[in-house]
């Protein structure tokens, strides 16, 4: 996170403020995800299939596009093909 940001131009105070704020509010989920996540298994797999599901949003929107642009061949794209084959392969054994 850091790096980007710091090549983007941004200052290194505003780029240490940030990571420091991404960690304290990835630190309150986790204590919150574990009260939450006390309840019921089943608020447990709602709470993880939404986090699957936020993160198969990211990764087809911004991080594939963007391996594609730099990368122009095909291997970036069949290796996520292969990623999601074996992500799916590995939660239905």
């Amino acid at each position: 996170m850091a790096v980007p940001m710091k090549n983007g131009g941004i200052s290194s105070g505003k780029v240490i403020f940030y990571v420091v704020l991404s960690g304290i509010t990835t630190g309150l989920g986790a204590f919150l995800g574990s009260l939450i996540g006390g309840i019921s298994l089943n608020v447990i797999s709602l709470c993880l299939a939404f986090a699957a599901g936020a993160m198969l949003y990211i990764v087809t929107g911004e991080l594939i596009p963007e391996a594609n642009n730099l990368y122009k061949g095909r291997m970036s794209a069949l290796g996520n093909i292969l990623g999601f084959l074996l992500g799916i392969i590995a939660v239905s054994i």
